[in-house]
């Protein structure tokens, strides 16, 4: 520890620095809160992607994914937003206004959904 002069040894908040976390770790906290959040997701399905801006202790998200369908969209992407918000506010100790939720792609599930075939 370096003394500092007049602080009893001690080093001041301003001179210790800061910690920065990188876009890409608040990336992959983001994609895996999205699968956390997604709970059943299709066999064939990738997995949840992510991209963050960050300035200032403020994240933007935007979240990729693919859901079963039917299921009710905007209820799983609501969950998805919430969760995201939730882990990066805990994980990375960021403000999160704006989550963007793409579903890229719906895999029918259920029971009959081979007999059917495409819907149109």
């Amino acid at each position: 520890m370096t003394a500092v002069p007049g602080t009893s040894g001690r080093i001041t908040a301003a001179e210790r620095g800061e910690t920065r976390i990188a876009d890409r770790v608040v990336a992959k906290i983001a994609a895996q809160a999205a699968k956390e959040a997604v709970d059943e997701q299709p066999e064939e399905a990738v997995a949840p992607r992510a991209t963050v801006t960050v300035h200032r202790g403020t994240a933007r998200v935007r979240v990729s994914l693919e859901l079963g369908y039917p299921c009710d969209i905007g209820r799983r992407c609501g969950g998805v937003r919430r969760r995201v918000v939730e882990r990066v506010r805990a994980l990375a100790g960021m403000d999160v206004p704006e989550v963007i939720v793409q579903v890229e792609r719906l895999h029918p599930t259920g029971a009959g959904t081979a007999a059917r075939g495409r819907v149109r």
